[in-house]
């Protein structure tokens, strides 16, 4: 049980570490799952509702990655990307048991994508691709469709890589100390 270090032990796994972030995950995980079910019992795929002048609801299936990459490559990158969301999933979870409470945009990052990483895995285990519905556009420019669990796995991006520059200034601040 040396995975888990010491808090397990001490029975604070959930109080000491950057598993206390678990509730977010729960949270997300839950917002992307019903948001899916909603859009797939109203919708028909490919009806697009609008809602802005710039932003619809648009319901796609990706069988591929982001931005459906691999897409169209004949069904076995749904195993492939399955098995990638497991082992991501599992590696930050326990990167995240071993984190200090005091690590909040680093917890917050991985509790992120951790939830964004299983919603999908949710959707290719049970669909067989990802459901997306939030579509962002302008005139002719239209971004790929998108889901919540690809929000959060993008803040999470975003907030792991403002942590590892804040996390060095931080460390050489603290060194010059010494």
């Amino acid at each position: 049980m040396r995975l888990f270090e010491g808090s397990l032990v001490k029975g604070r796994l959930f109080q000491d570490t950057g598993w206390r972030w678990w509730w977010l995950i729960v949270l997300v995980l839950v917002a992307d799952q019903l948001s899916k079910v909603w859009v797939i019992q109203n919708f028909s795929l490919g009806e697009s509702v609008s809602l802005l002048p710039v932003f619809n609801f648009t319901y796609a299936r990706n069988y591929g990655a982001a931005f459906s990459f691999l897409g169209d490559a004949g069904g076995w990158q749904r195993w492939f990307f399955t098995l990638i969301a497991v082992v991501v999933s599992i590696v930050l979870a326990i990167w995240l048991s071993r984190l200090a409470k005091t690590q909040l945009k680093l917890s917050l990052a991985l509790s992120l994508i951790i939830s964004g990483a299983i919603g999908n895995l949710i959707d290719r285990s049970l669909y067989g691709y990802v459901v997306d519905f939030l579509h962002v556009f302008y005139q002719s420019w239209h971004y790929p469709i998108f889901n919540i669990a690809d929000c959060a796995i993008s803040i999470g991006a975003v907030l792991l890589i403002w942590d590892s520059f804040s996390s060095e200034t931080q460390k050489a601040t603290s060194g010059d100390k010494q």
